[in-house]
């Protein structure tokens, strides 16, 4: 196994709302090696690593939601009706197992076989009141520690293939280990400014927590590690390729409600360039980050943006590829102990 510790995260049930398991898991890994950390009210994860003391302070961030699914109803037949939590479609969802509640209860997503379907509708996306999630009941009254509201996650065991990644939740357990990797590094290159680092909650439903953090911490500088779109796939047209898999970390340079900090941007890539990092740039700029609600937080954070590609994001099982991962690993590290994005 090549990489233990982001098959343990990802593997953690943490849907937007729900990351506490995640948390637990961070904390633990965390505690014996920065200088302070605590959770705050929205449920992030901040640690402080302290540097030899000129003032600067840098936020590194990730966040440890995913997307999944919510209970809304428990139906009379003892099957559970469904609501998605973050951006979820429901054709990815036929014959999924998940996980329901607390107790962490096997279901498995059910729909009309394809031999009562009706022909018309055989090849379309079903609707989530078509979806339900049956655990082995047959009636309301089987149904024990299931309440409306309870959380559903998908259950997916993390595996490698040759050089990929396969699981769910790459999106963003990924962001959180580079977090953790940059952490180890620095404790063997101590840097001279403090270093923040916010393990975020709630960015799948709303960018919630990024803004809570920052509000804590009032960094100079912000940089976001995230997972996103790849969109190589054979059926889809070349020009609706977001990143690729492997081609490298993929940087972003404006995407929804946001055009990235120029300077800090450009920090990055010239980071890449001189210690030949491939690189890609993420081509289709829908969809966002945390480093949105940064701009918008106190005075205005700058911020860039790194991310790993994925394909299949936002489904119950992605796929990436483990070079491309670790490449993002080391830009972080360096740009890190370099500590170029802080402002002169």
């Amino acid at each position: 196994m090549k990489l233990e510790r982001l098959k343990e995260l990802s593997e953690l049930p943490g849907i937007s709302g729900f990351e506490e398991k995640v948390a637990d898991y961070i904390e633990e890994k965390i505690k014996d090696k920065v200088d302070k950390y605590w959770r705050d009210n929205v449920g992030n994860l901040i640690a402080l690593k302290k540097g030899k003391g000129n003032g600067k302070k840098l936020m590194l961030l990730a966040h440890m939601d995913e997307v999944g699914l919510m209970v809304k109803r428990v139906n009379e037949d003892g099957t559970l009706a469904i609501r998605a939590v973050g951006g979820l479609a429901p054709r990815v969802l036929i014959g999924k197992k998940v996980l329901v509640g607390p107790d962490l209860i096997p279901g498995v997503i059910g729909f009309d076989a394809i031999h009562i379907q009706e022909p018309a509708t055989v090849l379309k996306s079903p609707s989530y009141d078509s979806l339900s999630v049956y655990l082995g009941v047959s009636s309301k009254d089987e149904v024990k520690n299931v309440r409306i509201g309870d959380p559903v996650f998908f259950s997916t065991k993390y595996e490698e293939v040759g050089n990929y990644a396969i699981g769910k939740a790459f999106d963003d357990r990924s962001g959180c280990e580079v977090l953790l990797s940059v952490l180890d590094d620095i404790l063997e290159n101590p840097v001279d400014y403090d270093i923040y680092f916010a393990w975020v909650v709630q960015e799948e439903v709303g960018l919630r927590g990024s803004g809570v953090a920052a509000a804590q911490i009032k960094p100079d500088a912000a940089l976001v590690f995230e997972n996103t779109t790849a969109g190589d796939n054979p059926e889809m047209p070349e020009s609706r390729w977001s990143t690729r898999l492997g081609e490298g970390p993929a940087l972003t340079f404006a995407h929804s409600g946001l055009v990235l900090d120029r300077k800090i941007f450009e920090t990055i890539v010239d980071t890449a360039k001189r210690y030949d990092i491939p690189f890609q740039y993420k081509s289709r700029t829908v969809g966002g980050t945390d480093a949105a609600r940064l701009a918008r937080t106190l005075r205005g954070i700058p911020s860039g943006v790194i991310s790993t590609p994925s394909r299949y994001i936002h489904s119950p099982v992605s796929v990436i590829d483990i070079n491309d991962f670790l490449k993002v690993v080391k830009l972080a590290k360096i740009l890190v102990r370099e500590g170029k994005v802080l402002s002169e």
